[in-house]
């Protein structure tokens, strides 16, 4: 009777097949994961911008209230502080930002001198292997501030006609001239508005 002869061959490729969809299970994952960056990344734009433009655009406010209470040093400091004649309306400007960047915005004053902001991604992460992703949007949140650059004007003599000079960090100090209006700092030399943790 003849030897009865067994062969391999074929016995690898189930290995090779579970070899293939393990990579592909992997290759699936991680594009689940790099839509939700994606997502979460566009959201944090959209929260940095919003915060951003209200902060700027109260900055641009208080630079002009200073302007008009130029002849009145002693409301200098007051203005310095985020103290304006009215309330701040700013948060209309985080929306329309954080809609150009496809996201809603919550907007919300956190003291006199910053904004606090919430954006959601408009879109969805999408479908993808990981389940219930499709139903899930972004949230990210940033806080802007607003910091006052000048020191506190010098205490002036009583009838003085004269304004005294304004020392502001990274600007120098300026000799105003309410006649000139050139001679006066425009908002980004008051204040300086950055993103804080």
């Amino acid at each position: 009777m003849p030897a009865c002869r067994r062969s391999d061959a074929g016995q690898a490729f189930p290995i090779y097949i579970t070899v293939v969809a393990g990579l592909l299970f992997l290759a699936f994952a991680y594009l689940a994961v790099g839509q939700g960056a994606v997502s979460r990344n566009g959201a944090q734009t959209a929260a940095d911008a919003a915060a951003l433009a209200a902060a700027q655009d109260t900055r641009d406010q208080l630079a002009g209230q200073w302007v008009r209470d130029l002849l009145d040093p002693a409301k200098w400091q007051d203005v310095f502080d985020g103290k304006l004649d009215h309330d701040p309306d700013s948060c209309p400007r985080a929306h329309q930002l954080a809609e150009l960047n496809d996201a809603k915005a919550l907007c919300d004053t956190d003291g006199p001198l910053a904004y606090k902001v919430v954006a959601t991604a408009n879109k969805p992460v999408g479908d993808s292997i990981v389940p219930g992703t499709e139903g899930m949007f972004a949230t990210a949140e940033a806080r802007a501030v607003i910091e006052p650059l000048c020191d506190k004007p010098p205490a002036q003599d009583a009838g003085s006609d004269v304004l005294p000079q304004l020392t502001c960090k990274g600007s120098g100090t300026w000799t105003l001239d309410p006649a000139d209006s050139k001679s006066l700092p425009k908002p980004e030399d008051l204040f300086d508005v950055h993103l804080a943790d």
